[in-house]
């Protein structure tokens, strides 16, 4: 009797320890917690309460004031230029010969020293019109100066204030070394009772999504042709930048007193008859009838129509204007008898 029971209780024993040591080997894990990586959102963009009507970059202070149209020499004589790197839009267009020479807008900035200054050709003053400017130069054809006269816009000419509001420089033989600072400008303006106080209408720019989605045959070496290899130019898109450098004759295009280079968001090349009318090979250019160009914007190309609205020329695609990259704005205009095949290759 006693020797079954003793068994009995071994037995129990015996499984109570084997469950104990079963339940030591294999204890129960806890679930483990899967905690997911949050994406680090990307910077915010500094918003800016006012935006420059001709550039459309930001500003923390009021953008109104004049647009300022000055006429810029390109003879190789006159480089390197002084202000040009400041234009918010610069237009060049042939004057007599194979000689072309720059209309440069500023609005947003206001360069000390600008030039050297030349004479008003009648359809410099017709894109000048566009932007509401008041126009500077130095000298006139016939045909120009009697557009001045007759008020078709407000100006100030060297003709008038050589050696007053207008310098000679010491370092450049006439007529490459007239020169005119942006205060002296502003002194003009108040001679003749010249309001400086309205900016013009903006332009269409486009936002940073529309920037990153532009579509193109991609295009960061252009080469921009007239008669005289002179005054051919060369834009070398910078990656980094983001903006395309400018070079004539093989040098980069800068400023004469801060050596900073011309910096380009938006190059805007268009044909369009031009017609010699004199003897002294002063031309007639159409400004109005539209026509084929080339836009160039973030190392991309895209053919497009172009259109005078108000005396601006604008591009256009499927009846729409194009938007530009906030920045400056270069725009050659070249004759249509060369066109836009022969006076534009791209890489």
């Amino acid at each position: 009797m006693w020797y079954r029971w003793i068994i009995i209780s071994a037995a129990a024993l015996f499984l109570l320890v084997g469950c104990n040591k079963e339940e030591a080997v294999e204890p129960e894990q806890p679930e483990e917690e899967i905690v997911e990586e949050e994406e680090t959102p990307p910077p915010a963009q500094e918003e800016y309460p006012y935006q420059f009507p001709l550039t459309g970059m930001g500003s923390n202070e009021i953008t109104d004031g004049r647009a300022v149209a000055v006429m810029v020499n390109n003879h190789p004589l006159a480089r390197p230029q002084s202000g040009l790197n400041q234009a918010d839009i610069v237009y060049e267009v042939l004057a007599e010969g194979n000689v072309t020479r720059f209309l440069a807008i500023f609005q947003s900035e206001e360069p000390n020293n600008i030039g050297p200054v030349r004479s008003a050709r009648e359809y410099y003053i017709e894109l000048a019109t566009g932007y509401d400017s008041l126009f500077v130069a130095h000298g006139y054809s016939p045909d120009a100066e009697k557009m001045l006269k007759r008020g078709v816009i407000d100006n100030i000419n060297g003709m008038q204030y050589d050696g007053s509001l207008f310098k000679r420089a010491d370092f450049r033989k006439a007529p490459h070394n007239s020169y005119i600072s942006f205060n002296n400008i502003v002194k003009g303006a108040e001679k003749n009772n010249y309001k400086m106080d309205q900016a013009p209408d903006s332009l269409v720019f486009l936002s940073e999504e529309e920037i990153e989605a532009l579509a193109g045959e991609k295009a960061t070496s252009i080469e921009v042709a007239y008669y005289d290899s002179t005054f051919d130019s060369k834009l070398e898109y910078d990656e980094d930048l983001k903006k395309y450098k400018r070079y004539s004759a093989g040098e980069l295009t800068v400023d004469y007193q801060s050596n900073d280079p011309v910096l380009i968001d938006n190059l805007f090349v268009i044909e369009t008859p031009h017609k010699v009318i004199d003897n002294a090979g002063r031309r007639d250019i159409d400004l109005v009838s539209g026509g084929n160009g080339y836009l160039f914007q973030r190392g991309k190309i895209l053919s497009v129509q172009w259109k005078n609205v108000e005396g601006r020329i604008l591009p256009y695609l499927n009846g729409e204007v194009v938007g530009l990259v906030p920045g400056k704005t270069w725009i050659n205009i070249v004759p249509s008898k060369q066109g836009l095949d022969q006076s534009v290759t791209f890489e």
